[in-house]
C-alpha cells in the first residue's frame, strides 16, 4: 500500500526545500511590486490640485461671414403643367366615320378639316326638303289665286263671307308652311355642314380615340379625339394662405414672377408673369392656386407635367445673412456659435427668412462675425476651436429667385450621385 509522504518528510528530502524558496520569493516581490505603484498613485491623485482637469483639445471647425445685404424671400413649390386649352371633338351628327384628314399627334390649326362622315344621306334631306319647298310655293300660289276670286265673289254676292274667309286661311297656313320648309331646308344644310368636322383650337392632336369606319352617334359620351393647345401653356401652383399677403402686396407692385426648373436655349431658367390668382382658398390643404403663362415656343413642356416653381414674394433689405447650415436648434430656440479669440461663444438668433441656402437672422451678431458652419458637434460652448480653411461656396452668396432655381436644379441633378471618400 502507497501512502503520501507528509509536510515533514518532504521538507527533509534534499533539494525539496532549495527549489521552493526561489518561488517564494518571486511571488513576495511582484505583491510587494503592486502594492508601490497602488500606493504611488493615490498618494498623486491626493495631491493634485482640487477641480482641476485635463486640457481638452481644441475642436476643428470651419467658419464663414456674417455679411449684410438684402434677400430675396422665395417660396419654391412644385407645379403641374396644363394646357391653355383642351377640346375633345366629337360629333354633332349620326352617321359612318369615312375618314380623319390627319394624323395622331399633329399640330393643326383652327378650322382644319379633321373628320368626313358619310355626307349622302344629309344631301339627301336638303333635296328633300327643298322639293317640299317648291310644292308648297306651287300651292301658295293657287290658293292665292283662290283668295283673289273668292273675294270678288263675296263683293257681288255670289259667295258667302265664310268662303271668302276660309280661302284667306288656306293662304295664311301655306305661308307658315313655307316658313316651316324654309327652315327644315336650314336644318339640312346644317346637318350636312357637320358631316365635316373640323377643329376648333389650334392644338397638338392626341390618339385617335374612334377609327374611321366606325358608326358614331351624336354628341356621342366618347369624343374622337381630343386637342390640347399648348403653345401658350401654363403652370399651376400653390402657396400657402399664410404668403396672401404677401401674394396681394406684390401683386399691387411689381407683380409675381414664376421661375422653373427648366432652361431656354440661351441656358436661363425659363419665367413668366403670374396672371391668375384663384378667387378661392382650398380649404382641404389651405393653399391658392396661382398660374403663370409661358409661351413653349420650343415646347419644354407638354400637359400633365411636373416642374418646380420659384417665386420671389418679398425682399429683405439689410439683412443679416449667414449660410443655413451656421443656424441650430436648440431648448431655447435657434443660435450661432460665433468664433471669437480662439473659441465658440454661443449667440441666440431669431430666423426672419431661410431659403435652405442662406438664412436672414436677427440678434446680437454683426457683420464680419465668424460663425461655424461646419464641426459644431464637437464644439463646446466657450470651447476652445481649431479654425480649419474655408471650403468653397460656405459664404452666404447671392439670393435670387433665380439663384434659387439653379440651386434647386444643381441639387435635383446630383441626388442619386455617389461620393466616394478616399
Amino acid at each position: 500500500m502507497n501512502v503520501a509522504p507528509s509536510r515533514q518528510t518532504v521538507q527533509s528530502i534534499p533539494g525539496v526545500a532549495q527549489k521552493a524558496k526561489p518561488r517564494k520569493w518571486l511571488i513576495g516581490g511582484g505583491a510587494l511590486i503592486l502594492a508601490l505603484g497602488a500606493f504611488w498613485y493615490l498618494t498623486r491623485a491626493d495631491t493634485a490640485p482640487s477641480g482641476a482637469q485635463r486640457p481638452s483639445a481644441a475642436a476643428p471647425v470651419r467658419v464663414a461671414e456674417i455679411v449684410r445685404r438684402d434677400m430675396s424671400v422665395v417660396r419654391r413649390t412644385p407645379g403641374t403643367v396644363i394646357a391653355n386649352t383642351t377640346v375633345q371633338v366629337t360629333a354633332r351628327v349620326q352617321g359612318i366615320l369615312d375618314a380623319a384628314n390627319f394624323k395622331e399627334g399633329q399640330f393643326v390649326k383652327k378650322g382644319d378639316l379633321l373628320f368626313r362622315i358619310d355626307p349622302r344621306p344629309f344631301e339627301a334631306a336638303v333635296a328633300q326638303a327643298r322639293a317640299m319647298l317648291v310644292r308648297d310655293q306651287a300651292q301658295l300660289k293657287n290658293a292665292d289665286r283662290d283668295r283673289q276670286l273668292y273675294e270678288h265673289l263675296n263683293q257681288i254676292g255670289a259667295v258667302s263671307t265664310q268662303q271668302r274667309d276660309t280661302s284667306v286661311s288656306n293662304v295664311e297656313v301655306l305661308n307658315a308652311t313655307l316658313a316651316a320648309d324654309e327652315a327644315a331646308i336650314n336644318i339640312a344644310q346644317l346637318n350636312l355642314g357637320y358631316t365635316e368636322i373640323r377643329s376648333p383650337v389650334d392644338g397638338k392632336t392626341g390618339p385617335l380615340l374612334v377609327q374611321p369606319g366606325n358608326m358614331i352617334a351624336a354628341n356621342g359620351t366618347t369624343p374622337l379625339v381630343t386637342i390640347a393647345e399648348i403653345q401658350p401653356i401654363k403652370i399651376s401652383f400653390n402657396l400657402p394662405q399664410a404668403d396672401l399677403p404677401l401674394i396681394l402686396a406684390r401683386q399691387r407692385t411689381n407683380g409675381l414672377t414664376a421661375i422653373v426648373d427648366s432652361n431656354d436655349a440661351a441656358g436661363k431658367p425659363l419665367s413668366a408673369p403670374v396672371d391668375f390668382t384663384s378667387n378661392a382658398v382650398n380649404n382641404q390643404s389651405g393653399t391658392i392656386e396661382l398660374r403663370a403663362t409661358f409661351d413653349n415656343r420650343d415646347l419644354s413642356f407638354l400637359p400633365g407635367q411636373l416642374v418646380n416653381v420659384t417665386v420671389e414674394l418679398n425682399k429683405i433689405t439689410d439683412a443679416l445673412v449667414v449660410p443655413s447650415d451656421a443656424v441650430n436648434d436648440g431648448p431655447d430656440g435657434s443660435y450661432v456659435y460665433v468664433v471669437a479669440g480662439g473659441r465658440a461663444v454661443q449667440h441666440a438668433v431669431k430666423i426672419m427668412f431661410d431659403d435652405s441656402k442662406n438664412v436672414a437672422v436677427e440678434g446680437d451678431v454683426k457683420p464680419g462675425d465668424s460663425v461655424i458652419v461646419e464641426g459644431q458637434l464637437r464644439v463646446d460652448p466657450n470651447g476652445a476651436v481649431n479654425v480649419l480653411p474655408s471650403k468653397s461656396g460656405t459664404q452666404a452668396g447671392p439670393n435670387t429667385a433665380a439663384d434659387a432655381a439653379q440651386d434647386e436644379e444643381r441639387r435635383a441633378s446630383n441626388a442619386g450621385a455617389l461620393r466616394i471618400i478616399p
